[in-house]
């Protein structure tokens, strides 16, 4: 996938409003909990990490993409660029925010949820968040073009057979002055709710509660977020 080219190109987006609003119910789940030693699963850049750390929560983050990591070690964060099969602690608390789980393919969702429940103590919470279909049909579709003095953006993102994919063009200027063109693409997946609450109990977890959220301002969600518990 082109996570790292994605890191790239991230934080001109303009998707800040959209991650606070987000981050902002992960913390109410968090805080209202008592939870600590957490770890976020596909940290990015570690914007829940440093709202953890604000509030004094030990927190650690993983991510596939080490440019990813290497931004969240900018800011001192604790992050490491490691598959959450390798992680040999337990946690009170796993989250996988923005997305995570709609990057995972339907044939690997369920070892994923088994890696999970390894990484988390007995009675731990498990947060997360997942597109529904009104998401990726009425929501994340589109082409985006972004326009700037020392580089040029273009994302186009098209959902069939109930896979968002997502191209991704970046036009750079070198030290030269030239530009250079780096092109990738990253793949989402639609999981239904009848599948995905399935393979949850398969795996050891009960769902707490479950939270249609809306990122943007329809009257259909175009998120649900999940709160489970590790039996």
């Amino acid at each position: 996938m082109g996570l790292d080219l994605y890191s790239k190109v991230e934080p001109y987006l303009g998707f800040e409003e959209e991650i606070y609003t987000l981050h902002k119910e992960y913390m109410t789940f968090i805080m209202s909990l008592e939870l600590d030693n957490i770890i976020d699963i596909g940290c990015g850049q570690g914007y829940l990490l440093e709202n953890l750390k604000l509030n004094d929560k030990k927190a650690f983050g993983i991510d596939l993409s080490a440019s990813q990591i290497k931004v969240c070690q900018e800011k001192g964060l604790n992050a490491k660029a490691l598959d959450l099969k390798f992680v040999e602690e337990k946690f009170d608390c796993a989250t996988a925010v923005f997305d995570v789980l709609n990057y995972i393919n339907a044939d690997y969702l369920e070892e994923f949820l088994r890696n999970t429940a390894n990484v988390l103590n007995k009675g731990g919470y498990f947060i997360f968040d997942v597109n529904s279909l009104f998401g990726f049909e009425e929501i994340a579709q589109g082409t985006l073009s972004i326009d700037l003095d020392e580089m040029f953006i273009s994302i186009d993102a098209n959902f069939e057979d109930r896979e968002l994919k997502t191209d991704i063009t970046l036009f750079s200027k070198n030290e030269s002055g030239y530009f250079e063109k780096e092109q990738d693409s990253i793949t989402q997946y639609f999981h239904a709710q009848k599948i995905l609450n399935k393979l949850l109990s398969k795996t050891g977890f009960e769902i707490v509660e479950k939270v249609g959220f809306n990122l943007h301002s329809f009257d259909e969600s175009d998120k649900f977020i999940y709160l489970c518990k590790k039996q």
